[in-house]
């Protein structure tokens, strides 16, 4: 069969591939140092994790929520029905895992990998680094706080996964859609933050 074909054994071959890599480039051949001190496991995960999660949110927010919109109006069309059942559900439980995984791994590689602990970032000391970290993991934690208190319950009344009325159904439609947006609005800066440390970025 071909690996490709499936999800879970494409991913797998992705990270074989990339520790792969790791070992052709170190030339020490100590692999678990070459990753563990110059690329960093867990920062390594923390990224995996954050495209996962950022790139579902854009997805949501770029493409599903305005074709659903255009879909609701198209009288003649289909429907966003398909794109509810089917695509959401999905969408979403990859979604809010990836969010808890990127804030799980970005508060490991905080406290352990970096010059600064975990208090010390969400304190905003440490000098520009420490401010920048630190302001990307506020930013990291509200973002995670509305995907799981606010966008999942409401979506599990707006697909029907949770038994709602009409009105109960449009307020949770208005609660996630700002909640999403917010998480969208805050994702640019929070970007900025997990990267710009490492490019000298000021803040």
């Amino acid at each position: 069969m071909n690996p490709l074909k499936s999800v879970r054994a494409t991913i797998t071959l992705g990270f074989v591939l990339a520790l792969a890599i790791a070992l052709m480039v170190n030339n020490d051949g100590e692999v678990l140092e070459s990753i563990g001190e110059r690329w960093s496991l867990v920062v390594w995960l923390h990224v995996f994790f954050g495209v996962i999660w950022i790139g579902l949110l854009y997805y949501f927010n770029f493409v599903q929520v305005p074709a659903v919109g255009e879909a609701l109006a198209d009288e003649g069309g289909p429907g966003p029905a398909a794109i509810n059942k089917y695509v959401a559900p999905r969408a979403l439980w990859w979604f809010r895992w990836g969010a808890l995984l990127t804030w799980i791994t970005g508060a490991t590689a905080l406290h352990y990998y970096l010059p600064m602990t975990l208090h010390d970032a969400f304190m905003l000391k440490g000098g520009v680094m420490g401010v920048t970290m630190g302001i990307g993991a506020w930013l990291g934690t509200i973002m995670l706080f509305n995907v799981w208190v606010l966008i999942w319950p409401n979506q599990k009344k707006i697909l029907g996964i949770v038994k709602a009325d009409a009105q109960e159904i449009a307020k949770a439609k208005n609660t996630a859609l700002i909640a999403s947006r917010t998480n969208t609005l805050l994702s640019i800066p929070m970007l900025m933050c997990m990267v710009g440390y490492g490019h000298g970025l000021p803040l």
